[in-house]
């Protein structure tokens, strides 16, 4: 069972207890001729997913509508066929805005809460990408409201997203993440329910989509993989809000990312396509470049070099194109050398080890963010290591790990771990003297 967050939303923004909560829906009980005897500890049992007998989420439903002074359905409680988590639910737009803000607001409390959640699979994995890819289409996505969106919230949101990409890149995001979740309620959700015309609410819901995008990112990054899907699954439904297919193909692509860290490579080749294919001609060269750089290594792990290395060629096409002040913000991650060690990636698990050497060489020449150039150095490292030069590696490791300092990212320790290991396996006093370094660096409790 997941905890349940709409409920929990639902009995915050009335203000009730949860004895409160159980007493009016026996009172409720008794109107329609049931002898209920809920108490307090029930109401925790729902919040912790469990889901009530017979009619009493019916009842629940009642009660809140009328503490709220509006119709509330089983899916707004987080007891209908969706679910408590879903990213797309059927209903309107505003039913979803409603549930993604719920969800916000439960990450941004203490403790382990929906972060804990695992990452869903099969069918409910897959429905967002293709609702997304799918008509239909958002007609209107105006709201009604005296409060109206103006250009200078737009421009706050924006200048938000990218302060926090910053912060991430150079801290990670452990430590960015509580601050980007803390924006999204604080800053976002007030100006998605407030009054906005069609084309503001379309640039309103593909500035928040950044947003969302990128507290998907920093749960990634901290290893709460359940979160951080549902972080792209609600930008990919704000992404179709605003009509932007290259915002949609962005989040399509962190999806892709993910899906090969959690080995699902047929996935990852599949929602690749899915992206290239529907936001056709709208897809820049960056996002091209990195999808089928991506879809190069899954195929590569699957063991299909063809394919891969086809793959290959139109990443490196295709990152031939792109120009600087040619992108929009959120791709900015693809830049120099970044194909190089995704190259340089796939060319080492098809065993083409001076081809990987080439690619990472240039990758770590190429000019990078430190978080990027730590990726880098520890794909050097690795390679060089395959080619039995390990006091080379050990010094391609220590400056990988002088770049590291400071950063709080489970991916980033992973890679370090791994990295780590492998110097030992090596037998060089060198590279022995480097795993101690990253050791000693990894010792530092996040």
């Amino acid at each position: 069972m997941e905890p349940n967050i709409l409920l929990e939303s639902l009995i915050e923004e009335t203000g009730v207890s949860r004895a409160g909560l159980a007493g009016r829906v026996n009172r409720a009980g008794r109107a329609r001729g049931l002898e209920l005897r809920y108490e307090h500890t029930a109401v925790a049992r729902w919040l912790k997913g469990q889901r009530p007998r017979g009619e009493v989420p019916d009842l629940l439903c009642e009660v809140f509508a009328g503490r709220l002074g509006r119709p509330v359905t089983l899916d707004d409680i987080g007891m209908g066929a969706t679910g408590p988590y879903t990213a797309a639910p059927a209903g309107t737009l505003t039913g979803f805005v409603d549930r993604a803000a719920a969800l916000w607001r439960t990450d941004d409390r203490p403790g382990p809460g929906p972060a804990a959640a695992p990452a869903v699979t099969g069918t409910a994995a897959v429905m967002p990408v293709w609702e997304w890819e799918n008509p239909p289409e958002d007609a209107d996505v105006s709201r009604p409201g005296d409060r109206r969106v103006c250009d200078a919230d737009l421009e706050t949101l924006r200048a938000a997203r990218v302060h926090y990409e910053h912060l991430y890149r150079r801290a990670g995001g452990l430590a960015t993440r509580s601050r980007v979740v803390g924006f999204l309620n604080g800053g976002a959700a007030p100006l998605l329910r407030a009054g906005y015309d069609d084309p503001t609410g379309r640039r309103l819901h593909r500035a928040t989509a950044g947003l969302v995008a990128l507290a998907g990112i920093c749960a990634y990054d901290s290893d709460a993989h359940g979160m951080a899907q549902r972080y792209f699954h609600q930008a990919l439904r704000l992404a179709k809000a605003s009509g932007d297919r290259a915002m949609g193909g962005y989040v399509i692509a962190l999806l892709v990312n993910q899906s090969l860290h959690l080995a699902d490579h047929r996935r990852c080749v599949a929602f690749a396509e899915a992206a290239l294919r529907a936001a056709g001609p709208h897809v820049t060269p960056a996002l091209a470049a990195d999808l089928y750089a991506m879809q190069a290594k899954a195929y590569a792990r699957l063991g299909d070099g063809p394919a891969a290395l086809e793959c290959i060629r139109r990443a490196e096409s295709r990152a031939d194109r792109i120009r600087p002040g040619g992108e929009p913000d959120e791709t900015g991650y693809v830049q120099p050398g970044l194909v190089d060690v995704q190259v340089a990636e796939a060319l080492l698990s098809l065993g083409d080890l001076d081809g990987a050497r080439e690619h990472a060489a240039s990758a770590v020449r190429a000019p990078a963010h430190d978080r990027g150039r730590v990726h880098r150095l520890a794909m050097l490292t690795q390679v060089e290591l395959r080619q039995g030069e390990a006091d080379r590696a050990a010094g391609t490791a220590s400056e990988m790990a002088e770049r590291a300092r400071g950063m709080e990212s489970r991916r980033l320790r992973d890679r370090m771990r791994s990295v780590g290991a492998d110097l030992r396996a090596s037998g060089s006093a060198e590279a022995a003297r480097a795993a101690e370094t990253i050791r000693e660096a990894l010792s530092v409790p996040l």
